[in-house]
């Protein structure tokens, strides 16, 4: 995800963007040949990428994007590129991402996107699905909205239409409840989520999952 962010910020050009991976082949392809996007949208983009954070400058955002096992790992390695003005966003999937992210971060966004894509190779992604991101503060941090609006404003003029939203705690727990919801059942039955939704046993343990995690979002 995070590289269909920041190809679109560095095609629009308003931004500086800088991409940080761990990944030296990926990086260095980026910084040789941009980054490229095919699928929904097919274009290639140029951008600064990098392995080491000492390169990185002082930035007022960061997008993260990593799987939820790395994300504290992620904000370690890249915290002293913030400062106390700086905003640092998830549209991780999942909840908690954020408390860890607020370990090190003054300003902390919550989100979560629809769009999906993956790596077919070096500095070559695959943009999958579209779709919108819904950002919003992040209460314990005391985020402002006019950082919130800001940074969905860049992101939404790039093409990554960003909603902001004072509580964006709905949002993310739909798509945490969408995922745990129906991504075990086709795991467990190999049916894509049509296919399940048909076949009728399959199609009620979905709504009966989606109904205990609406109860638990509820309770919380």
């Amino acid at each position: 995800m995070g590289s269909l962010f920041a190809a679109h910020l560095a095609r629009a050009g308003e931004v500086e963007v800088w991409a940080y991976d761990v990944s030296k082949i990926h990086m260095e392809a980026i910084r040789e040949h941009g980054l490229r996007l095919t699928g929904v949208a097919e274009f290639t983009a140029r951008l600064n990428a990098t392995t080491d954070t000492a390169e990185i400058p002082r930035c007022d955002y960061g997008i993260v994007a990593t799987k939820a096992v790395h994300t504290r790992r992620a904000i370690a390695q890249t915290a002293a590129i913030f400062d106390e003005n700086s905003a640092v966003c998830s549209v991780q999937n999942g909840v908690g991402n954020e408390e860890i992210i607020a370990e090190k971060a003054r300003f902390v966004i919550r989100g979560t996107t629809f769009p999906a894509g993956h790596v077919i190779g070096p500095a070559h992604v695959g943009f999958d699905i579209s779709g919108d991101t819904w950002i919003g503060p992040f209460e314990p941090t005391s985020t402002p909205m006019q950082k919130v609006e800001e940074l969905a404003g860049f992101l939404t003029r790039s093409g990554m239409n960003t909603i902001a939203l004072d509580d964006a705690r709905g949002a993310q727990w739909t798509k945490l409840i969408f995922n745990a919801s129906t991504n075990p059942v086709g795991a467990l039955t190999q049916l894509h989520h049509g296919a399940a939704t048909r076949f009728a046993p399959t199609g009620q343990l979905f709504n009966d999952l989606i109904s205990e995690g609406e109860t638990v979002a509820k309770k919380m």
